[in-house]
């Protein structure tokens, strides 16, 4: 196929549709460094049955947060179950993130975040998303609350 180019008066508008319309690899958080810091270093906040770990970096990213999903084989032994869950955890961090993004970008932060699934039962994509939102707020309160 072939691409067109897109003139600059809907740059603004391109990019706000990908930054919602998509989770992107730059968006993941996938660094062992980073990772560590993020464990070594990040405050928790929790919304059961998902802990969140975040914290602020000083490394350049193209996007204001990484993020990571996490299910731990303890408590789901079988691989489609950790898969099923951190699917609908991305998605639903996918279709609310965009409000972390605003906060961080107005108040020029970066963000590692790592969203952990701490319960013991499998929960529907509504459960996960109203967790996810609630979570989102508080990070909005931690971006917006550090000066």
């Amino acid at each position: 196929t072939k691409q067109t180019r897109i003139p600059n008066r809907f740059s603004n508008t391109l990019n706000k549709t990908l930054i919602k319309s998509k989770f992107h690899k730059e968006e993941r958080l996938c660094s062992k460094k980073q990772i560590d810091f993020l464990f070594r270093v990040g405050k928790s906040e929790m919304v059961h049955p998902i802990k969140l770990m975040i914290t602020e970096t000083d490394i350049a990213q193209k996007f204001p947060a990484k993020a990571m999903f996490v299910v731990p084989k303890k408590n789901f032994r079988k691989a489609h179950d950790r898969n099923k869950l951190k699917r609908r955890m991305r998605e639903a961090y996918r279709l609310n993130k965009e409000e972390v993004y605003t906060s961080a970008n107005e108040q020029n932060r970066k963000l590692l975040l790592s969203f952990i699934y701490i319960g013991k039962k499998a929960c529907d994509f509504q459960a996960i998303e109203t967790c996810i939102k609630q979570l989102n707020k508080k990070i909005e309160k931690i971006v917006l609350t550090k000066n």
